[in-house]
């Protein structure tokens, strides 16, 4: 069945997806990463399923992306599984519909998130020539990352990784990082920043594994508190010396929220539902997260895309986020900050519907973070830069252990503790 599209700009007063995640070949992986949560959606389908989008419903996708889509430009994100098992041909196909159909005066944008084993010269070659930005998924160092993402076979995967980071950056177009925060990753938090600063990460989005086992965190997931420590002594470690040269995304939105700005990420908006998911086979999914028979809400060869996720049953997706939210969650000091995190991992680890697995985590960080970040927005709000947050925590240090030499055994602590120095930083174990 055809549906009619209109390749133009939508009604203002319903604006349509803002990005949309294409799988053009599902679930399917040449990983086993032990904490994928995506492969299991390969059981939805029949055992005989290619797992390939086709040229047809690959058309129809593009073209209903366009027609939704608010413009005047067009994110494509190409996600898996592993998105380069389609192939070059494939994605030449792609970004030649995307130029014959994208309405004049508009414009189209595409990236990639991979896992960067396929990634050799061809391919870098390839997505440097169609200016197709890179994602890149490396955990930390080679003992974490190869800890929990091995390939098919059981064999470590971070080198490969490491080289198509490399290749990449050779060309002039490094990619963007994500590393999950798992239980291998989560106990090395510095060495795992450090290792990515190293390799030459500019961008860096942390992902923590969120996953059930009997009301706890299973084996491989991230703990509550652990997710806070790892946040925390990563921000440490990044307000002092890197605002200036590395993004890290987390970060950077808690920056926004300090500044009264909404989220640039679905995690950390009020709201969401403006990041669908299209399946290889053309089924609509309510998000990324949530590719279940349950949010399927219908197909790009019998619906029309932009209706659906303008959609009563969309809109009410998106708003429960905010609606969802827990009991306490609204008299909490850093729901601005974490906005209930997402919906996905609500009603886990014993904790009650509504309420974030992590939300011990997301409290605890920002507690901490929340004072530097405000700071940090005022500087940005009179004109001066953010990163000058880094030379003022130099002086305060600096200014504190002066303050600390010269304080007197019985003087209070200039700590601000309250206690006195000899019972506090000048004791044996201050």
């Amino acid at each position: 069945m055809s549906v009619p599209v209109r390749l133009g700009r939508p009604p203002r007063a319903a604006v349509g997806p803002t990005t949309t995640i294409l799988k053009p070949v599902g679930p399917r992986c040449n990983l086993a990463c032990d904490y994928c949560y995506y492969l299991p959606t390969a059981d939805q389908f029949p055992a005989t399923e290619r797992f390939l989008m086709t040229p047809a419903v690959l058309e129809a996708t593009i073209r209903q992306v366009l027609a939704a889509a608010p413009g005047p430009v067009v994110h494509f994100v190409w996600h898996g599984g592993e998105p380069l098992l389609a192939g070059r041909a494939f994605y030449e196909r792609a970004f030649a519909l995307q130029a014959s159909l994208v309405p004049e005066g508009w414009s189209v944008t595409n990236s990639v998130q991979t896992n960067g084993t396929l990634l050799d010269d061809r391919w870098a070659d390839f997505l440097v020539a169609h200016r197709v930005a890179v994602g890149l998924s490396v955990d930390g160092t080679a003992r974490t990352h190869d800890a929990l993402r091995p390939d098919r076979r059981g064999r470590p995967t971070y080198q490969r990784a490491r080289d198509a980071f490399e290749r990449l950056s050779a060309r002039g177009s490094p990619p963007d990082v994500l590393c999950t925060v798992n239980a291998a990753t989560a106990q090395h938090p510095r060495e795992v920043y450090h290792a990515l600063k190293d390799l030459g990460a500019r961008w860096i989005q942390f992902i923590p594994v969120v996953i059930d086992d009997g009301g706890e965190a299973s084996a491989v997931a991230v703990a509550p508190d652990a997710y806070g420590s790892f946040l925390t002594a990563v921000f440490d470690e990044w307000v002092r010396y890197d605002v200036d040269h590395v993004v890290v995304q987390t970060f950077f939105e808690g920056l926004l929220a300090a500044a009264g700005r909404p989220g640039s990420l679905c995690v950390h908006a009020e709201t969401c539902g403006q990041v669908l998911a299209i399946e290889h086979d053309g089924g609509i999914y309510s998000c990324d997260h949530f590719v279940r028979p349950d949010h399927r809400l219908g197909s790009v060869l019998d619906d029309d895309l932009f209706t659906l996720a303008t959609g009563t049953r969309q809109r009410a997706f998106g708003d429960n986020k905010h609606a969802g939210l827990g009991a306490d969650c609204g008299t909490c000091a850093v729901l601005a900050y974490c906005r209930g995190g997402c919906p996905k991992d609500r009603g886990l680890y014993g904790e009650p519907v509504g309420r974030n697995a992590l939300c011990d985590g997301y409290r605890a960080f920002y507690t901490h973070a929340a004072p530097v970040l405000t700071r940090m927005a005022h500087l940005a709000a009179t004109g001066r830069r953010a990163s000058s947050i880094m030379t003022e925590l130099a002086r305060e240090e600096q200014a504190s252990r002066q303050a600390l030499r010269q304080a007197g055994r019985n003087d209070p602590c200039p700590c601000g503790s309250g206690r006195k120095f000899k019972q506090c930083h000048g004791s044996s174990h201050g």
